[in-house]
């Protein structure tokens, strides 16, 4: 349960992760999916490892038996029990149950982390209930250094306990010694270093524990009791030395392990030749006590049991609930800071673009309208935003988008680029089109004097037909394919010299003004084989053509208005 609660808080970190790189934070592209792989990549590293761990711990978890655990409802102090545990559980047993107390048994050093996270994961509402004895048997040991050895080796042990333990859990120790051989007795005496009493103090047969003072002054035992008093000292002292202290100092990155409470229990005890205590015992006496052996258990330490910190610890699902929480709170805090950064960034841009707007005159208008143009494009995306919603990176509360609409859009309303200017429209100096007139109108068959009353038909056709500087006044005539050529060429000539004429006596134009040409038949507009052929095809045509120093008298520069017309011009 612990493995699969470390996966899913590893899933869940990662994703959130992901979600406030690329959701949330002010990033490029490059840097988004930079930042994302390497994500990716340590929580796979993370999931690689965890799924290692689970698999060597489910081999090592093989030599633990499941039904040394407690059941979830257990009331009592749950005690995983280290050290010399031989002596105090049956034969192949992994765990004693007494009224008060379970114990748990660690075999070795590698064991007792196992056997915690087998609790934190299969009872978790039971791990504020845990605590930790060291047993020593002083009679089982022949040297110190066997013996600092093996505690250093627990001591390591413990401190990983704290990992499925909440924190580390209540450490306390119990020596058990044989008694005096005189002094060997059916009750078990205990002597006790408890938190809520000062002193050592002795519990036997369930009695109020009394200073050891005044259990020795009990009526009709005083001298039996001061020898077991002087015995108890002896006790106190190898603990001091062997146990105590050690566990206080720091040893290299072992930490000082703080003892909680103390007992010393006097009770036959199966002994080795020349063990620590005989040594003890012998370097104060010069007498060697005798080694016995036995075979019942121990004596549990349950007049301790009572006396243990109680701690107020949480069960691992809870702690699980406030890692997620705390991820949730970290995730959500980076986001509001990211989302705090676009905001600011979005007021810097739009103030920006105001900033250049305002300052900006309008002449010339192409950069104002550039500037404008920018707005234009704010203001879009402002009012995109106000319908649809901003996006969640601006969002959590922080958006600013809306106290820019208003500045926005009265800088948009401020000013209107000019109209863009009237195309200039260059005058094109090009002669009038080609003025046809009827020859049938202006002249009788085959003559080429003008016709009585033709005049009014002149004056209207030829209005547009105006004499200036550089323009040369073109009469061209014009017959059908009637009669010899000689002879429509003759009559075309004539006819064009009899308006040349009528135009310079009438408008006092200068003669140098026309040019005189007879086509006869050679220019037809149309078919002569049809009388409205022939009819189109007999005609006098005027045009202006340009032509240098023609319309100007030797010697004589031509007056002319603004507009370039002469005045002498036709009425």
């Amino acid at each position: 349960m612990r493995e699969l609660s470390r996966t899913v808080m590893t899933v869940l970190a990662t994703v959130l992760a992901l979600w406030l790189v690329l959701g949330f934070w002010p990033l490029s592209v490059w840097s988004r999916a930079v930042l994302s792989l390497c994500i990716v990549l340590v929580s796979g590293a993370l999931l690689w490892r965890q799924w290692q761990l689970r698999q060597y711990r489910q081999v090592v978890s093989t030599q633990i038996t499941e039904n040394c655990l407690p059941p979830e409802d257990f009331q009592g102090a749950v005690v995983l029990v280290c050290g010399d545990t031989a002596s105090l559980f049956p034969a192949g047993a992994a765990y004693r149950e007494t009224r008060q107390g379970w114990y748990m048994r660690a075999e070795n050093a590698e064991q007792l982390p196992l056997l915690a996270q087998h609790l934190a994961a299969r009872c978790p509402a039971l791990v504020s209930q845990a605590s930790v004895l060291l047993a020593i048997l002083p009679e089982q040991h022949t040297q110190d250094e066997t013996l600092a050895q093996s505690l250093r080796g627990w001591r390591r042990s413990i401190a990983q306990c704290r990992t499925w333990l909440n924190g580390l859990p209540p450490v306390w120790s119990v020596v058990w010694v044989s008694p005096p051989a005189s002094e060997i007795q059916e009750d078990t005496c205990w002597f006790t270093v408890t938190p809520d009493l000062p002193g050592v103090r002795v519990r036997q047969n369930g009695h109020v524990a009394l200073p050891v003072a005044d259990w020795q002054r009990e009526s009709g035992s005083y001298a039996s009791r001061l020898y077991q008093t002087l015995w108890l000292d002896s006790v106190l002292a190898l603990t001091e030395r062997h146990v105590t202290r050690p566990l206080s100092i720091r040893q290299g990155e072992l930490l000082p392990l703080k003892i909680c409470a103390t007992g010393v229990c006097l009770t036959p005890v199966t002994a080795v030749e020349d063990n620590l205590w005989q040594q003890q015992i012998t370097g104060i006496t010069t007498l060697s006590p005798v080694c016995t052996s036995i075979t019942g258990m121990l004596p549990l330490p349950e007049v301790l049991l009572a006396y243990l910190p109680r701690r107020h610890g949480i069960s691992r699902r809870m702690q699980d609930v406030r890692l997620a929480g705390g991820i949730g709170f970290l995730f959500l805090a980076l986001a509001m800071l990211a989302s705090f950064i676009n905001n600011q960034r979005l007021v810097r841009s739009v103030g920006d673009h105001l900033a250049v707007y305002h300052r900006l005159s309008g002449t010339p208008p192409a950069p104002k309208q550039q500037a404008q143009q920018r707005l234009r494009a704010d203001s879009h995306q402002l009012d995109d935003w106000k319908r649809r919603g901003e996006p969640l990176r601006y969002g959590l509360g922080l958006y600013q988008g809306m106290r820019l609409i208003p500045p926005v859009e009265a800088a948009l309303t401020d000013w209107a680029p000019p109209p863009p200017p009237r195309p200039v429209i260059k005058k094109i100096v090009q002669g009038p089109q080609t003025i046809r007139l009827d020859s049938m109108s202006l002249f009788d068959t085959g003559k080429w004097v003008l016709k009585p009353g033709s005049t009014k038909l002149l004056v209207n056709s030829l209005v547009g037909i105006k004499a200036k500087p550089g323009w040369l006044i073109v009469v061209a005539g014009h017959t059908d394919s009637t009669g010899d050529d000689k002879s429509n060429q003759v009559l075309s000539l004539k006819r064009a010299e009899s308006v040349r004429d009528w135009m310079r006596d009438t408008g006092d134009v200068p003669e140098s003004c026309f040019a005189v040409q007879g086509y006869g038949e050679s220019r037809p507009v149309a078919t002569n084989d049809t009388p409205e052929g022939r009819a189109l095809n007999r005609r006098v045509e005027i045009s202006l053509v340009p032509q240098a120093n023609a319309c100007q008298l030797p010697g004589n520069t031509p007056a002319s208005s603004d507009d370039g017309v002469s005045k002498n011009e036709m009425e």
